[in-house]
């Protein structure tokens, strides 16, 4: 396996086109055409970060770094393209986002994810478990 050289940058530059693209292929579902990433995250989001590929610039990586205005940041969307996974940019991706929530003053990140994922976030990204409540909308 030919191992990628990856960049990442916080708060880095993206079309809406190509991470609703990432998204939609990392989440198995149809692109959304109209979906505005970038006034979505300007809103709500402390950063982003994107992982982009040296060798062509393609975003690969992208995770999202919600937060309440203060002490506390929230991951999410952590996708990673199809074809660079299980070589580290997801982990990679996150350990960006704990720097960088970190030096914004952050007390906690959390973090919520389906069973599946419980080893790549807890073990590989350096996450403990904690209980929490989930109302389904």
């Amino acid at each position: 396996m030919t191992m990628t050289t990856v960049s990442y940058a916080w708060r880095g530059e993206f079309g809406n086109a190509e991470v609703e693209e990432l998204h939609a292929d990392g989440f198995g579902h149809p692109p959304a055409a109209d979906f505005d990433w970038r006034a979505q995250l300007e809103r709500f989001s402390l950063g982003w970060v994107c992982a982009r590929r040296a060798a062509d610039g393609a975003l690969v990586g992208f995770v999202n770094v919600a937060w309440d205005g203060s002490g506390h940041a929230f991951v999410l969307d952590t996708v990673v393209a199809t074809a660079e996974q299980r070589r580290g940019v997801g982990r990679d991706l996150v350990a960006c986002a704990v720097e960088n929530a970190r030096a914004a003053g952050c007390e906690w990140l959390h973090v919520d994810f389906e069973e599946k994922y419980r080893e790549f976030y807890l073990d590989a990204c350096g996450f403990r478990p904690t209980g929490a409540g989930l109302v389904r909308l």
